[in-house]
């Protein structure tokens, strides 16, 4: 890869995310790479493509590290591919998953997993695990069955020297083959429980609380080496052009892993997925582009969200469902709920691997002794409950950094209300001070700071993401990764600060605006956003959709009905899952294991008979009310996202209108119609202005990403100008959308408002092919789309 002068490697121009699986192998992607070319990216964005669960449509849950994915097409497939790419002009980057391993069945796919459950502690591959040899007699819990033990002795077997259980294939401990069943099973490093106990008794690090995955220490140069040799070989070999990272925040060390990998890559363009808070930066000293882009996804979001109007919607909502404050009336406290929830519930073993550790810590020091596990216990709840971001970064013999004193010390203010005892208090000192590295560098110390972390993470992932979202439902496209649901919008001045502030301290990183983990693709967002123009009429719509089609209750009622307004159609084969996962998520009536069965088949009628019914027709006939904000929102956010600063990344299909919702509904695999003008209406309009821009990003990497690239503002005056955002790059190239249409719509309008462009002669309309002078009124700038591209004539 090509390198220049300021920032390493020359970046890709745009990518495009192919989600690989056994029904989109790496043939298909080989079919798609002449369309893809054609449409303007320079590099195809590869989900992970190792060996992984036999039938994963994702590929994160990884068994062998040292082979291509035969379900894929195996390497000689991903050869072909990177050829084909190559021919048209085409790299590829890949995704990486450095955290974790799948906890697979039949066991021995996963190799190194299977000789740690055979050999113990004694075998070379238990340093691959953070596993916790004391817990458990020293045994691997195994959380695979379907009842308890006894329950399940019939169903296990003996055969071919391995302990067989339904799907399961286990290893046996040498020696221990011909004794009776109860003494053989108490005989071997591993013991198989019933599934419900890895909630409390796990004794491994898994992601999050995924007990099927097993968590790796890449943080051991011989495990990063063994891990990334395939890795590193298709780099070196040029099959292979850059990488993404998934989740780094899971990693003991992500700063030491990122600068291992770094230098391992010779500096090749890496992004990290890291979840930054809203006015969180990314660590500086990270080696590497950027993150892959749910920072940008927020303020584009935000961009085209009414404040007043998402704070209307708010009050509906509240009035409407009538939540109680911690369960979706307010975003704060209903964090804090889910997080409490995390740390006693999904998370419990975990916190209790902490709590013992802080407490061998305080026993080994005559200082800190006389710390009670109760007391341990609640100051570190009551600090990972307060994490407004996803983890600190500090390591055991070094100085914290400022902002991670900083987040620590707020989050121990208001843990120590948790105490009636001041002196019992002190114990959130203890924690807070282990977490930050301080106490020490012994074995002990480097645990627990990197395990604070990880745990840390793994807290905020689980308790905003994937239940808080779901609880607190005003606006849906605000409860996205990355986003701030109680400040959903972004003003123009914000959005041009992140701009700015992206082009100059990260000018490489992604930007992204639909991802195979976002909950709702950037046009079902788009929808959604609009009802921020229209609150009162929403409100109004829901009061007479609700008393038409009672649902089982109002907050089911609410998301559902917005769900469905966002995904434009009546498709019950893909709204009742989404409606259920989030009830699932929500954990309110109903969970992922502690199912209401009645309550959800309640669900069910209420959306096949409502949001799917005829009253669907009352949603098309709102939707064609507020067509001019769909159109702009979808067309704005599009273009905005394909000039500002950064590499933009483009979920596969999203170049022409594809509504999806949450997996596995935007996993699908995209259809490639070779015929580029086979969409009409929208879905056509944003095909011409994404291929429109991503040509141009093609021919001018320079103005984009190069070393003399550069970010400008540009401000409209007149009537409607808080209506129009604009930017400059390079001087060469300006960007002018539409936001929140319906005021201009409904208001007369642009009238006068003008555009005043950047000076040194006329310009010419990309989009129209129109060329005009460098003071432009806006109402002739924008009669035929809602945006505007423009470069020098």
């Amino acid at each position: 890869m090509k390198r220049d002068s300021r920032d390493g490697p020359i970046p890709p121009t745009a990518t495009y995310r192919l989600q690989l699986q056994p029904g989109f192998p790496f043939s298909a992607a080989e079919r798609a790479v002449p369309p893809l070319a054609a449409l303007g990216v320079s590099h195809l964005h590869l989900s992970p493509v190792l060996e992984a669960v036999p039938g994963s449509s994702h590929g994160y849950d990884v068994t062998d590290h040292t082979a291509v994915r035969a379900e894929l097409g195996g390497e000689e497939g991903l050869r072909a591919l990177a050829r084909t790419a190559h021919a048209h002009g085409l790299g590829l980057v890949l995704d990486i998953v450095p955290n974790h391993m799948a906890v697979p069945a039949p066991e021995h796919l996963n190799g190194p997993l299977w000789e740690v459950l055979r050999d113990g502690p004694a075998s070379p591959y238990a340093r691959w695990f953070d596993i916790d040899w004391a817990e458990h007699g020293g045994k691997v819990l195994l959380p695979v069955l379907a009842g308890r033990l006894g329950e399940e002795l019939g169903a296990f077997a003996v055969r071919d020297g391995t302990l067989r259980y339904h799907d399961h294939v286990l290893p046996l401990r040498p020696g221990t083959e011909r004794l009776p069943l109860p003494e053989l099973l108490d005989a071997q490093w591993y013991r198989p429980a019933w599934w419900r106990l890895a909630r409390t008794e796990l004794n491994r690090r898994r992601f999050f609380t995924v007990s099927e995955l097993i968590a790796v220490r890449v943080e051991d140069p011989e495990v990063f080496a063994t891990t990334h040799a395939e890795v590193l070989r298709l780099l070196r070999e040029g099959v292979l052009d850059g990488l993404r990272v998934d989740h780094p925040d899971g990693l003991a060390d992500p700063a030491g892993y990122l600068a291992r990998l770094h230098e391992a890559t010779g500096g090749r363009w890496t992004v990290v997925e890291k979840i930054l808070a809203r006015d969180e930066p990314l660590p500086r000293a990270w080696p590497v582009a950027g993150t892959t882009g749910y920072d940008a996804l927020h303020h584009i979001d935000g961009l085209f969200t009414d404040p007043a109007g998402a704070a209307g919607l708010t009050a509906a909502y509240r009035a409407f469902a009538s939540p109680p404050a911690d369960r979706g009336g307010d975003w704060p406290e209903t964090v804090r709920r889910a997080a409490r929830r995390m740390v006693s519930h999904e998370l419990a073993a975990e916190t209790e691997r902490l709590v013992r550790v802080a407490g061998r810590i305080c026993d080994a020091s005559w200082r800190l002794r006389d710390h009670a596990p109760w007391a341990l216990r609640t100051a570190l709840c009551e600090i990972l409950v307060r994490l407004p971001v996803y983890r600190p970064y500090a390591r055991p013999g070094e100085p914290a950094a400022p902002a991670d004193v900083a987040l620590l010390d707020e989050a121990a203010r208001g843990a120590r209300a948790a105490f009636a005892v001041p002196e019992e208090a002190a114990a959130v000192e203890v924690v807070r001070d282990a977490a930050l590295g301080r106490l020490g560098g012994g074995p002990e110390h480097r645990d627990f700071c990197a395990r604070f972390a990880q745990t840390a993470a793994a807290v905020r992932a689980k308790s905003v993401e994937d239940t808080a979202f779901y609880r607190y439902a005003p606006l849906l496209s605000a409860t996205e990764v990355g986003g701030a649901p109680d400040r959903p919008a972004v003003s123009p001045d914000e959005f041009h600060a992140f701009c700015a502030r992206i082009q100059r301290d990260w000018p490489a990183t992604g930007t992204v605006l639909s991802t195979h983990d976002t909950k709702r693709s950037a046009d079902v967002r788009a929808r959604i956003a609009v009802l921020t123009e229209y609150p009162r009429e929403w409100e109004l719509l829901l009061e007479r959709l609700s008393a038409r089609v009672p649902a089982p209750e109002p907050h089911v009622a609410w998301t559902a009905w917005q769900t469905a307004f966002g995904l434009g159609e009546p498709d019950a084969l893909r709204l009742v899952p989404a409606v259920l996962k989030g009830a699932r998520e929500a954990a309110l009536r109903t969970t992922w294991t502690e199912r209401n069965a009645e309550y959800e088949r309640e669900v069910e009628r209420f959306v096949l008979a409502g949001p799917c019914g005829p009253a669907h027709g009352e949603l098309t006939a709102f939707a064609a009310g507020a067509r001019a904000s769909v159109r702009a929102n979808v067309l704005g956010a599009t273009l905005l996202h394909l000039t500002m600063p950064g590499v933009p990344d483009l979920y596969m299909g999203t170049e022409r209108v594809r509504r999806m919702l949450v997996d596995p509904d935007n996993r699908r695999p995209p259809v490639f119609d070779a015929d580029e003008d086979g969409p009409v209406g929208l879905s056509a309009e944003k095909l011409h202005v994404t291929r429109t821009a991503l040509r141009l990003r093609r021919a001018h990497p320079e103005w984009f990403t190069g070393p003399g690239a550069d970010y400008r503002p540009l401000a409209a005056a007149g009537p409607a100008a808080d209506h129009c955002v604009a930017f400059a790059r390079s001087g060469e190239v300006v960007t002018a959308v539409t936001r929140l249409a319906r005021g201009p719509a409904e208001g007369g309008g642009w009238g006068e408002t003008v555009l005043a462009l950047p000076g040194g002669g006329r310009w010419r309309e990309l989009l129209t092919g129109r060329v005009c002078p460098e003071r432009v009124l806006l109402g002739w700038l924008l009669r035929k789309y809602p945006v505007a591209l423009l470069v020098r004539a």
